[in-house]
């Protein structure tokens, strides 16, 4: 069991995460070697409005839009998200200029990683409830009464909340200081 967790469930998010790092030193080595260093400035704006439209989903959950199924709006999400965290790595490759951007890229590796521990969490919780709904069949319940045995699974959603505990605040504080590091570059720029 534990063996099928990991292969299953841990080990693609730490490929995907892995593979966050290495295509960013891949892109940023290819634009310096194609001297094109200049198109990383529109990678952070291209890539921060992926990311801001990957928030439909937040909105979405929150009841605060209608728009499209919630399963497909989660997967728009995390391709987004993952594609904007990249143009914006790239964007600050790996040269250091200032604090402010470097603590918001550091900020932006934290909530990407947030975000893999939270569709982490969410898989184990639904394998889970999985495994408890096919022994409660076995045991002979009925479709409605399993039904209303796993209505609200306590671990699933004491996990979730506790997850969302720490990604919200960490996304949000990523926006502040994203939306500082622009103005900082709005107001000091020659």
């Amino acid at each position: 069991m534990t063996k099928s967790i990991f292969f299953k469930n841990v080990l693609p998010y730490i490929i995907w995460y892995s593979l966050l790092f290495v295509s960013t030193l891949l892109f940023d080595y290819i634009l310096h070697k194609l001297q094109l260093v200049f198109l990383g400035l529109y990678f952070g704006v291209t890539g921060t409005l992926l990311i801001l439209i990957s928030f439909i989903y937040s909105l979405q959950k929150r009841k605060m839009i209608n728009l499209g199924s919630p399963k497909l709006l989660l997967q728009t999400h995390e391709v987004l998200a993952w594609i904007g965290a990249l143009m914006v790595m790239v964007h600050a490759g790996i040269h250091f200029h200032a604090l402010l951007p470097w603590l918001a890229i550091f900020l932006l590796i934290i909530a990407v990683a947030s975000g893999f521990i939270g569709k982490f969490i969410l898989a184990v919780a639904k394998s889970a409830l999985d495994e408890k709904k096919k022994e409660l069949f076995n045991k002979g319940f009925s479709e409605n009464e399993v039904e209303d045995k796993l209505h609200m699974d306590s671990i699933t959603v004491d996990l979730m909340k506790e997850w969302r505990s720490v990604h919200i605040p960490i996304t949000l504080l990523l926006g502040v200081l994203a939306l500082l590091h622009v103005l900082s570059i709005i107001l000091f720029s020659k």
